[in-house]
């Protein structure tokens, strides 16, 4: 199947289905000589894993990262890291009463269409555990990124329509939202538990923040810097738009107030999220993506099944009421995949 590899020069392949033996991931392109254990990269698989709270699947996955080749003693060889979690608490026989229906929101229908068949357990590869390689390589990815002095920090900005008032960076992993404003996650935490009492999901918005990134980041036309942090950031299954800097909201501006202006010490304004014809332009990058509900729900709704027939389908089993606090490991993963292999990628023009 293709599409499962992204980037150029550090790149990535990853495989395994969300009830197969395991997921995982082919990292290649890492410079040699770089210190990385399996506990570093373990420090942001639990981030992701699931069962971390009431809102979150109560799936019971370790996610206990396996570097199996890319590492000897303790140190990156330059030759292909392979990632491997096994999967511990695979269940298919929860979707057994549902597997000749399409799950309204969810990709059965797209992946039948396209290949004919399609891994009814838990969606196969569509399944948001498909991201579990793509967080194994960011945390690799993040370690050489700050050698570079860039680090990566993505948050809840809203969920369930509430919205964060403040920006408390301490409080983004003290509460089950990931949210950025301790707040604003308390009322968002008894918005999800209400709904998930209903047997339903709810949405939310993620922000992501890049401090460190020089002026100069970025590969004009097709491969503009922007334009590749939106197809990482869309490859994640349940993100439906990007926005940088004022975003959307630019469409109301003229372009005296849209345009930032330049003084002696730099930008004064930062309405173009820190990047300027797909370049950096050495100012923080500013991102936000949107993330639809949950679709694996349990209230009841319309469907048809395989041979088009009316049918009305409760989807049963774990899934999360609110996906946002597990895909921001997922968002900051890909951010960090995506800069490091830009990166890569000046260095080898400049050479």
């Amino acid at each position: 199947m293709a599409g499962n590899s992204f980037g150029q020069v550090f790149r990535v392949t990853t495989f395994g289905e969300s009830h197969g033996g395991a997921v995982g991931v082919v990292l290649d392109g890492c410079r040699p000589g770089l210190e990385i254990s399996e506990e570093e990269i373990q420090v942001q698989l639990d981030r992701r894993k699931p069962g971390q709270n009431s809102i979150t699947t109560p799936r019971n996955e370790p996610d206990k990262v396996h570097i199996l080749s890319g590492v000897f003693e303790g140190f990156t060889t330059g030759t292909p890291m392979l990632m491997i979690l096994y999967n511990a608490d695979a269940d298919p026989s929860a979707y057994d009463e549902i597997k000749q229906l399409f799950r309204p929101g969810h990709a059965d229908y797209t992946y039948l269409k396209k290949f004919g068949r399609r891994d009814w357990r838990g969606s196969g590869r569509a399944s948001g555990r498909e991201t579990a390689g793509r967080v194994a390589a960011g945390a690799v990815a993040r370690k050489l990124l700050a050698e570079r002095g860039v680090s990566v920090l993505a948050y809840t900005a809203a969920a369930g329509g509430i919205e964060c008032e403040t920006f408390e960076p301490e409080q983004i992993e003290a509460n089950s939202l990931r949210a950025c404003d301790a707040a604003a996650a308390s009322k968002m935490l008894a918005r999800a538990e209400a709904l998930k009492a209903e047997n339903d999901s709810m949405g939310g918005l993620v922000e992501c923040r890049i401090e460190g990134v020089p002026a100069g980041l970025g590969e004009p036309v097709f491969d503009k810097l922007d334009a590749e942090l939106a197809h990482a950031m869309l490859s994640i299954g349940s993100v439906k738009g990007i926005e940088f800097g004022s975003g959307f909201a630019a469409a109301a501006m003229s372009g005296s107030e849209h345009n930032d202006e330049l003084g002696p010490g730099g930008f004064l304004t930062n309405n173009a999220g820190g990047i300027l014809g797909g370049i950096s332009s050495g100012e923080q990058i500013l991102f936000r993506v949107p993330v639809k509900p949950t679709s694996s729900i349990a209230r009841q709704q319309h469907t048809v099944d395989l041979t088009g027939a009316e049918r009305i389908i409760s989807t049963e089993g774990r899934h999360d009421v609110c996906i946002c606090p597990r895909i921001v490991p997922v968002v900051e993963a890909m951010t960090c995949l995506v800069l490091e292999d830009h990166f890569r990628r000046q260095a080898a023009m400049l050479t």
